[in-house]
């Protein structure tokens, strides 16, 4: 090989070589950087004891669409102007899409109207249609209370009266469940009242109420899963209070609760996919904040579960999704 071949054959390699540094540092070739897609979630609660499956959902959809995810709690329960406080928070802080329980629907709407955050809003468990409102994730509590109150009517007895238990009607979808349950209950005989909870006590003190002295007994509906879960706990702790409460009936889901349930404390209970409710949530709002999204409602399916739906696996995907 000649001189000037061997100097052609390095010429070549160095050229190559440093076109290969070039490329990987981006001077020739930039790769387009995606924008990260900051995403706050404000629920109604001081935890997220009521959101394990949701946020199994709501992680998965982080991670597929390369969201930055913000799980953000109340201080105090359902104290709607901390949430308004956290929704301007969160705007100022540069926020692209805010998804959000809202802890009253109508003053949430209200707010949102007022406050005009300037970036998309997904609402959970609400079904208003608002200027103020990208998408609405909810289940139709009318027809979930009325679901439930059938299953009450087949199982039981008019004779046995029903207390109603809520954190209070004027929460978010309480007052549709409420209706729901009545239109049923009322109709077939059964003697309904209710109790919404004033102070920590308010349960306990309804049920030792019919203990002492011996008044008899009645069945407990927990109408959110707040009410349902401290009444499970209550009954769980006392087998002279379960002599008492005949049944245990409720809307909302935990793995706590189906433990319960398992034990014989929850007699039944109303569920739905909060896995793809977190899941939705996530994507709807990454959606919105690129202008591309097209539905305004999406109503998810409740089902209902009792012990022997439980032990059939009939529902596991919807109450265990990552097993």
């Amino acid at each position: 090989m000649s001189n000037k071949e061997k100097i052609g054959w390095c010429a070549g390699v160095i050229l190559l070589v440093i076109l290969y540094l070039l490329s990987s540092t981006d001077l020739i070739i930039k790769e387009k950087k995606k924008e990260i897609c900051r995403v706050s979630v404000i629920v109604d609660q001081v935890n997220d004891n009521y959101y394990g499956n949701f946020r199994e959902g709501m992680n998965m959809a982080e991670k597929k669409y390369q969201a930055d995810v913000n799980f953000i709690t109340l201080y105090a329960e359902n104290d709607e102007i901390q949430q308004d406080e956290l929704i301007v928070r969160e705007v100022k802080d540069g926020t692209n899409a805010i998804i959000l329980a809202p802890v009253r629907e109508d003053h949430a709407v209200m707010q949102l109207d007022e406050i005009s955050p300037g970036c998309p809003v997904i609402f959970l468990g609400a079904s208003t249609i608002s200027s103020s409102v990208a998408c609405s994730i909810s289940v139709d509590r009318y027809e979930m209370g009325r679901s439930l109150g059938e299953k009450i009517v087949e199982n039981e007895t008019p004779e046995i009266p029903v207390c109603l238990f809520t954190e209070g009607l004027s929460y978010t979808g309480n007052t549709d469940t409420y209706d729901g349950l009545r239109s049923v209950l009322d109709q077939a005989g059964f003697s309904v009242s209710l109790i919404e909870k004033r102070n920590e006590d308010t349960y306990r003190k309804t049920i030792e109420g019919t203990v002492y002295p011996e008044n008899g007994k009645f069945m407990a509906v927990g109408m959110d899963v707040g009410a349902l879960s401290d009444l499970a706990d209550i009954l769980e702790g006392s087998g002279v209070y379960r002599e008492h409460v005949t049944a245990l009936y409720g809307i909302g889901s935990t793995t706590k609760l189906l433990n319960q349930m398992d034990k014989g404390i929850v007699t039944g209970l109303m569920a739905w996919n909060r896995f793809d409710e977190g899941y939705l949530s996530v994507e709807k709002a990454v959606q919105a904040a690129g202008g591309e999204w097209n539905e305004k409602q999406i109503t998810l399916t409740p089902e209902y579960i009792d012990d022997g739906i439980l032990k059939s696996g009939t529902y596991e995907k919807l109450l265990y999704p990552m097993e």
